[in-house]
């Protein structure tokens, strides 16, 4: 397990890797602390605007010559995280990182087109980014997000594609599930121990089987298999199923629906940006159905 934990002045924790530790570590003190900042935004799911606020450090550390913050804010222009996506933007930025030698950003200048087009005004001067449009705010659809995957990560979504197949569940609903659990990070551990790509307590990982949680095969078999369980516990609610994979389906039968907690509503609220389908097909012969549909008659 390379996951560890890393604060900075009053920013609450962020969970690096190891290649992150090292990136920022090469980094002056001023732009590793940006840096940090960035990333304990990115990761933040209670803060509505978190996705911004990181892409303003992005474009702070740009300025200062980064070239991994540069190329972490062409990630979120080629996705539209925070920020409008705009492809033009992130190749520009791309390129602007590549003359460094950063070889993230010349493998994804290999995925996309490149035009001739000025870098964002907030990596020019000392202006703030402008923000993706309300209706997409700090979240991108799950397919746009993808789009902005790095290649040494796309080969997670032939595994989900694979898994999600075996269990009868919609792939862009557990690769939404991921991309808010873990940003595609399989070494990705928080402060309550949940793990891997899907974010598995170790309660869960017991119940389904899991040995080792940061195994991405393992982490996905166990985490869709555990959200196919929920679809059928809530008879096919995918909000409801949401909810019940952050909090625990426990306290979504305690409200009788959506917990009232700041963190459960705003997962709630990403993964539905990403995935706005209200209805999932469900086996009714898992498991009977949550006390909530007998108490609503």
């Amino acid at each position: 397990m390379f996951a560890m934990l890393v604060t900075v002045a009053n920013v609450s924790y962020a969970e690096l890797s190891q290649h992150e530790l090292e990136t920022f570590n090469h980094e002056p003190e001023v732009i590793r602390s940006l840096l940090l900042r960035a990333v304990d935004a990115e990761r933040d799911m209670k803060d509505v605007d978190s996705d911004w606020q990181a892409a303003r450090f992005y474009c702070q550390a740009s300025r200062l010559g980064s070239a991994e913050a540069q190329f972490r804010l062409g990630m979120l222009y080629a996705s539209g995280k925070g920020v409008p996506a705009n492809r033009d933007l992130a190749a520009a930025m791309f390129a602007t990182a590549s003359l460094q030698g950063h070889y993230e950003s010349q493998k994804m200048l290999e995925t996309v087109e490149l035009s001739m087009v000025d870098l964002p005004p907030c990596v020019l001067a000392e202006v703030e980014p402008e923000k993706a449009p309300l209706e997409h705010a700090h979240v991108a659809t799950i397919d746009q997000y993808v789009a902005g995957l790095s290649k040494d990560k796309r080969w997670i979504l032939h595994l989900v594609d694979t898994i999600s197949a075996w269990y009868k569940v919609d792939a862009k609903l557990v690769l939404s599930i991921i991309s808010v659990e873990s940003n595609f990070v399989t070494t990705a551990q928080s402060n309550q121990q949940a793990q891997g790509l899907m974010q598995l307590i170790p309660d869960t990982a017991d119940r389904f089987n899991v040995k080792n949680a940061f195994n991405a095969s393992q982490n996905i078999k166990g985490g869709v298999a555990y959200l196919r369980w929920l679809l059928a516990y809530f008879k096919g609610d995918v909000a409801l199923a949401v909810a019940a994979y952050n909090a625990g389906e426990g306290s979504v039968n305690k409200y009788n629906g959506i917990p009232p907690f700041p963190e459960t509503r705003q997962y709630v609220k990403k993964v539905q940006a990403r995935y706005p389908i209200k209805n999932h097909s469900f086996d009714g012969t898992i498991t009977e159905p949550s006390p909530i549909f007998k108490r609503r008659g």
